[in-house]
């Protein structure tokens, strides 16, 4: 009688000690795998803002030429999805442009300063 207690009581342990590896393996995976999905949306918005960047860096070049050589110039638009709106204040003072990637928006603003003449 004493052994098939040992056994049962032997069998339990294994079993319990199964269960907790178990569970402390799903934990680490199920952390490991949130932390890469973390890592790869880090790295899609580095790509994000780096087109929202040169899209509002394209938007105050563009306004700045419209301004200083042809304001008759059209908007341009991306083939990469790239979107823009530029902002110039009422007195010609500044320039504010944003630049949009797909969920990621990046300003850019320049201000004169002294007295600006546009060339003829």
């Amino acid at each position: 009688m004493r052994n098939e207690e040992l056994k049962k009581k032997n069998g339990q342990v294994m079993l319990l000690t199964v269960l907790i590896l178990g569970g402390t393996i799903l934990g680490a995976t199920t952390i490991a795998g949130y932390l890469m999905l973390q890592k790869i949306q880090i790295a899609s918005n580095i790509t994000n803002s780096t087109r929202a960047i040169f899209g509002a860096d394209f938007g105050l070049e563009w306004e700045m030429y419209r301004k200083f050589v042809n304001a008759e110039q059209e908007k341009p638009a991306f083939s990469n999805g790239v979107t823009f709106v530029s902002v110039v204040a009422e007195d010609g003072s500044s320039i504010k442009s944003i630049g949009t990637s797909g969920k990621t928006n990046r300003a850019l603003e320049v201000n004169f300063v002294g007295v600006l003449s546009p060339t003829p």
